[in-house]
């Protein structure tokens, strides 16, 4: 499997890792454009748009553009983050030069119609209600905007009803013309094909110059804060956020593993402490959050309401207690999971293709696995000690608490728990 890399005249960079002994290829259009790129007015656009490119060009319609792919028994989607959107396809071997000419085609050439874009509205309307009816989704929008307050990371990736129901066909122009620049674009493919082919057919994407592929965002600083609503539910929801290293920091990994090792899976300690031993919930879990900035370790459970409190100041305690005993085995174990975690991706090719582009775009270099693995490796007990000490020694956290939540301490009571 070999990795290719080129950037053609437009400033469209086309990436390319070549598995010749399997059937399929995936490709896709990943661009250094998100919610982030919005402004207060704009929120929701960068995701409104995305789901427009599927409803027609001036040589497909909506109903064309499905029919093509699906007919050769392929795929194709699209997803909006913060800071990246992209356009994929997943297809047959001999099908790569139909789904890149969808995807330039819809990135190109969408038209925007007028009924279709009334149509939509719609549907966005409804996936912000559906998420506002999930409580364990629904809390972690709210949770980003206690971090970020009304700012671009604070702000709904969805954006709010009253824009979405706002937007016009020249909006979505305007947001195109003055995003959608070359070269913040990366055409990338794994699978059974040839990059010289894939460049040539990435030729299909007409050049949009202007722009600076490498602006730095402005800063967001981390706020911090408590929310709490009250709400006549089954349980009581419980998400928790701390400042952390941005995806670009060299403190990344140690992150990660101490992500891993606090609520990563059945073994992991709050797992262990919460579930396995007290059984206040049924699951428990830590992640981490990364911006080209800025960053953000994560905790969310949910429990029974009369529980709460127990639940909540066991995590505060938990994490204290991470600062000074972690054990090597548990460091080693949680390397081992980020490690096959990593590798079992790569036996998709999708994973393959997300991977390699993201890496481009984040870091502007290609980044290959054995690098990756590598500064997995390099990770030491101290690094992880370091990272909870950091992130704990004068915590600021974003708390948010949503349904039967009367009982939960406030966020200073938690904050006294994590420094005692």
């Amino acid at each position: 499997m070999t990795i290719y890399f080129d950037t053609l005249p437009s400033g469209i960079k086309v990436l390319t890792e070549e598995i010749p002994n399997i059937e399929s290829v995936s490709v896709g259009v990943w661009i250094g454009v998100g919610s982030r790129n919005e402004n207060k007015k704009e929120s929701g656009i960068a995701h409104f748009l995305e789901h427009m490119a599927f409803k027609g060009t001036e040589k497909r319609s909506a109903l064309q553009i499905a029919e093509s792919i699906e007919n050769v028994g392929g795929f194709i989607n699209a997803y909006t983050s913060k800071e990246i959107t992209c356009y994929y396809a997943k297809i047959l071997k001999d099908d790569l030069p139909l789904a890149v000419d969808i995807l330039s085609d819809i990135i190109s050439n969408s038209v925007y119609k007028k009924e279709e874009i009334e149509r939509e509205k719609g549907v966005i309307i409804q996936e912000i209600g559906q998420i506002r009816d999930t409580p364990d989704e629904f809390i972690f929008e709210l949770l980003q905007k206690e971090a970020f307050s009304d700012t671009e990371l604070g702000r709904s990736i969805l954006g709010t009803v009253d824009n979405v129901s706002s937007f016009k066909r020249d909006d979505f122009i305007r947001f195109t013309k003055n995003n959608y620049f070359s070269n913040r674009m990366v055409v990338c493919g794994a699978g059974n094909l040839k990059h010289q082919e894939l460049c040539a057919l990435a030729e299909k994407f007409q050049p949009v110059e202007g722009g600076d592929h490498k602006l730095e965002p402005q800063k967001i600083p981390f706020l911090g804060g408590e929310k709490r609503v009250e709400k006549d539910l089954e349980q009581a929801h419980f998400a928790i956020g701390f400042e952390a290293p941005s995806i670009r920091s060299p403190r990344l990994y140690a992150g990660k593993v101490f992500s891993v090792l606090m609520g990563g899976g059945m073994s992991s300690r709050l797992f262990q402490e919460i579930r396995e031993k007290r059984g206040l919930c049924y699951s428990i879990g830590t992640s981490f959050d990364g911006y080209s900035d800025i960053g953000m370790l994560l905790c969310y459970s949910g429990t029974a309401g009369e529980k709460i409190k127990e639940l909540s100041e066991v995590i505060a305690i938990e994490f204290n207690r991470s600062v000074t005993d972690i054990t090597e085995v548990e460091v080693e174990r949680a390397k081992t999971q980020l490690r096959a975690s990593l590798l079992m991706s790569l036996e998709s090719s999708s994973s393959r293709s997300e991977r390699l582009a993201r890496g481009l775009i984040i870091w502007e270099r290609i980044v290959e696995v054995q690098e990756t693995i590598s500064k997995i490796d390099d990770v030491t007990l101290q690094d992880v000690k370091d990272f909870g000490s950091v992130i704990f020694s004068d915590p600021k956290p974003a708390m948010v608490l949503y349904g039967q939540v009367s009982a939960a301490p406030k966020l200073n009571e938690f904050c006294s728990k994590l420094q005692n």
